[in-house]
């Protein structure tokens, strides 16, 4: 751009910038889920005054209120974590599949890590929260293979109707499959439903620090295949003339997904729809850069989730709806209002 050019460029232009306007909305956003973040230590069968949930991060637990802050300190970061780590595996399924309607729970990659855990607790007798985790990745990985083998088949290839079928009739392949692994084991039977409705309660400190790595891994797989999934949205073709390798490009963005999927699912159990929404949402506000949507995504899966969260606590006082719960009530019409548009390719 020359000189001339550039001064010729309108003042109003320049004083909102697209850049200006993505950085106010991740800034809100952080700001959001701060306050979500305070309500989710506030909200609960006792509730805490904002000046105890202070001094509980302060590390003073010598009152009630503040015990009460602090013992649900791990809950609120696993909230933070799973659904930012939803948010972000939902975004990048999206760019990977050129499919609106990618995410982990309806392409049944959740449900598949949840029938990894579930063979391996009732069949091999596993226990150990690394080999959750590690089980739970490589359902989710052999999941995303499979949906993907078979929505390929046939005319016009992966197209995203075919995604979607594929992996619901997947979903409920594998659901049934769970049931019938559980139905003999008495033993675990309620720990596994309990699980499988997918939930952050009864969160610790020992159970987030085996999936830190594995969640850090994942993130970082994500934001290296922005640029990546910017080339992926023009067309392999095109990305391939633009000297990007599509098949690595997909395979490690793909693999940085899965390990969220996975990690996640280990902990909480499926939790579905929050890589569905947050996606759409995000591009509302930023658009379709992924070098912004990414982190955009896990900021606002981490809202949400966390929210739902709260929700679910306000909902059934004394008691509780899991956040799993909140999160289908909201997202289902969310996903026929997706199907149903008529220029759903255009997403």
């Amino acid at each position: 751009m020359t000189i001339k050019q550039m001064l010729s460029i309108p003042r109003r232009a320049v004083e909102y910038s697209p850049s200006g306007n993505r950085l106010l909305a991740v800034c809100a956003i952080v700001a959001l889920a701060i306050a979500v973040a305070a309500l989710s230590l506030m909200v609960g069968t006792r509730d805490v005054p904002l000046t105890d949930v202070v001094a509980a991060l302060s590390g003073d637990t010598s009152t009630l209120d503040r015990a009460a802050a602090a013992a649900r300190l791990p809950r609120t970061l696993l909230a933070l974590l799973a659904g930012a780590a939803l948010g972000m595996s939902g975004a990048v399924m999206q760019g990977v599949t050129r499919n609106p309607l990618a995410d982990p729970g309806i392409l049944g990659i959740n449900t598949g890590a949840s029938l990894a855990v579930v063979v391996g607790v009732a069949w091999f007798g596993i226990s150990s929260g690394h080999a959750f985790i590690w089980i739970a990745i490589a359902g989710a990985a052999s999941t995303a293979v499979f949906v993907c083998g078979i929505g390929s088949l046939g005319r016009g290839g992966a197209t995203p109707l075919k995604l979607a079928l594929a992996g619901t009739a997947t979903a409920i392949a594998f659901s049934s499959l769970v049931v019938a692994v559980v139905l003999p084991r008495a033993d675990i039977a309620g720990g596994v439903r309990s699980w499988q409705i997918g939930g952050v309660g009864g969160a610790t400190f020992d159970r987030l620090a085996p999936i830190s790595i594995f969640l850090a891994a994942g993130f970082a797989l994500c934001l290296l295949s922005a640029r990546r999934l910017n080339a992926l949205a023009l067309g392999d073709e095109l990305a391939a003339g633009l000297g990007e390798r599509v098949a690595v490009a997909r395979a490690v963005a793909t693999l940085g997904a899965v390990m969220l999927c996975g990690a996640t699912t280990a902990v909480c159990g499926p939790i579905g729809f929050v890589g569905l929404v947050v996606p759409h949402a995000c591009r509302l506000l930023i658009g379709v850069d992924h070098r912004w949507l990414l982190p955009l995504s896990a900021l606002c899966g981490a809202v949400l989730l966390t929210g739902s969260d709260v929700l679910g606590r306000l909902a059934a006082r004394p008691s509780e709806l899991d956040v799993g719960v909140v999160t289908a009530l909201i997202g289902a019409p969310f996903f026929i209002y997706v199907v149903r548009r008529q220029k759903v390719r255009d997403l």
